[in-house]
């Protein structure tokens, strides 16, 4: 099962380092990680995503925030957040397909980001499983390309 763990920090060179390799060393296996600026300059929020049970992910977290640049950790579930994925997808494209696959883009809430005689590239951004539908449904075509960020999440509420 894949845990989400919010993570705000102190934007600093090495942070997202040390916590990779802490991980690491200890044998969590990552799903995801993140990392990118707040509305504060000095902080910088990583999502990391870690498969395991319920004692690994409370384990994961408690290894996490022990790191002195550390601020605030917090775990998230479904139900009191909201994450998010990005992918761009090329796809390989006859006059037959071009029109399928956009019909499929548009049913999706994909977007069209490049086209050429011969590809289309999609970008899509949602929740995870969403996005795992359609690489699945994109699977019956010629995938030439993939590139999937990492989870991103926030609680919900105040």
């Amino acid at each position: 099962m894949k845990h989400t763990i919010g993570v705000l920090m102190e934007n600093k060179p090495g942070v997202l380092s040390r916590i990779s390799t802490l991980l690491a060393r200890r044998n969590f296996n990552i799903d995801s990680i993140t990392a990118g600026p707040t509305r504060n300059h000095d902080v910088t929020r990583m999502t990391v995503v870690v498969e395991g049970d319920e004692y690994v992910a409370d384990n994961a977290a408690a290894e996490i925030a022990k790191l002195e640049d550390v601020t605030e950790i917090e775990r998230m579930t479904a139900a009191d957040s909201t994450s998010r994925e990005i992918m761009l997808i090329k796809v390989k494209v006859g006059s037959k397909e071009r029109s399928e696959i956009v019909d499929l883009a548009k049913v999706m809430g994909a977007s069209i980001v490049d086209i050429t005689e011969t590809t289309l590239m999609l970008e899509h951004s949602d929740k995870p499983e969403k996005i795992d539908v359609l690489v699945g449904l994109l699977a019956a075509y010629e995938v030439l390309d993939m590139a999937r960020g990492g989870a991103i999440a926030l609680k919900t509420g105040e």
